[in-house]
C-alpha cells in the first residue's frame, strides 16, 4: 500500500483551494513472475460521511474485500464540509486521472475502472459516472475527457435526490455552502444528469433507511431505466444505512451485521465481472 497526493488547480475551475490535499490510498497487487500480469480491473473507493468526513468504516476495509477478489483499489480521502462542488468531483477526477495514466505499471485493464460509493461518497461517485465528459474536469485537469470516463459504477445507499424532501439534506448543503442556490441544487440531483454517457451501475439500498431515503436509489434505477443504461438494483427489507460490508468486518456495532444485506459484496463483484 502507497499513499499519493493528487495535484489539483482549483483556481483553473473558479474555486477556491480547498485548504486539504485529497489522497489516494493505493492498494495494488504486485506483477510476480510466478503469476505474471493479470490486467486486473480497478475499483475507485469513496467514503461517506455526509461531505463533512470521510468514513474509515467505508475505505479501507472495503478496499481489502475487492482486493482479495482480484481487483487494484484506491481509496480517496476528498475534501468535505463547505467545499463547493466540483471541488470533490474534480478530485475524484483526478483520481481515476492517475490510475489510467498508471494502468500499465499498475497492471491494470484501463477500460474496467470502477467508482465504487457509500452515501454521500455514492454521491460523489454518480457525479463522476454522470459528469465525465464535463470540460470542467478536462479542462483543469489538462486531458482528454476519455482520460476521465469510468467504465462502471457501484452506488451503496446513495444520496442521489437534491429534493429536500427526499435527500440527505447536510450533503446537498455542504455541496452549496449551505447557500441559497436553487440552480445549483437542481443540478446536483444526479437522477437528472443519466444519459448515454452514464456506465453500466450496480445499486444496492435498504427500504427502511432514515437518513438516505430509499427513493434516491428509486428514482436513479428510473432513470437508468428510461435511458436504457444496464444496472443491476437491490433494496433489501431492513438494515438502515451505513452498513459498508453489512458484517464485523465493518460493524461499530451489532446494528450493522446485517447478512442479508449483506449479500450485495458477492453480487457485485460477480456482476463487475460481467462489465
Amino acid at each position: 500500500m502507497n499513499m499519493v497526493e493528487l495535484k489539483v488547480d482549483y483556481a483553473k475551475a473558479g474555486l477556491e483551494d480547498s485548504g486539504y490535499t485529497p489522497t489516494l490510498e493505493c492498494h495494488v497487487p504486485p506483477v510476480t513472475k510466478e503469476m505474471g500480469r493479470r490486467n486486473k480491473g480497478a475499483v475507485l473507493i469513496c467514503p461517506g460521511g455526509g461531505y463533512d468526513w470521510c468514513s474509515e468504516r467505508e475505505a479501507t476495509p472495503v478496499a481489502y474485500r475487492f482486493l482479495g477478489a482480484g481487483y487494484a483499489c484506491f481509496v480517496l480521502r476528498y475534501s468535505c464540509v463547505d467545499k463547493k462542488f466540483p471541488t470533490a468531483l474534480l478530485e475524484c477526477a483526478a483520481a481515476v486521472k492517475y490510475i489510467r495514466e498508471n494502468a500499465e505499471d499498475f497492471d491494470i485493464n484501463a477500460d474496467r475502472i470502477f467508482v465504487l460509493g457509500f452515501s454521500a461518497g455514492g454521491h460523489l461517485a454518480a457525479s463522476m459516472a454522470n459528469l465525465w465528459n464535463s470540460s470542467v474536469l478536462s479542462e483543469t485537469l489538462g486531458c482528454t475527457s476519455e482520460m476521465l470516463k469510468v467504465n462502471g459504477s457501484v452506488l451503496c445507499y446513495p444520496v442521489i435526490l437534491s429534493d429536500p424532501a427526499l435527500t440527505h439534506e447536510g450533503s446537498i448543503t455542504n455541496l452549496i455552502q449551505h447557500k441559497h442556490d436553487p440552480e445549483l441544487r437542481e443540478f446536483l440531483s444526479m437522477d437528472k444528469r443519466v444519459g448515454q454517457q452514464t456506465p453500466p451501475t450496480f445499486i444496492w439500498h435498504c427500504a427502511d433507511d432514515g437518513c438516505v431515503p430509499v427513493e434516491n436509489s428509486l428514482f436513479y434505477m428510473t432513470a437508468l431505466s428510461k435511458n436504457k443504461i444496464p444496472f443491476e438494483g437491490h433494496i433489501y427489507p431492513w438494515g438502515g444505512h451505513g452498513l459498508s460490508l453489512c458484517d464485523a468486518t465493518t460493524a461499530s456495532g451489532d446494528w450493522h451485521i446485517v447478512p442479508v444485506a449483506g449479500e450485495w459484496v458477492k453480487d457485485c463483484i460477480r456482476w463487475m465481472s460481467t462489465v
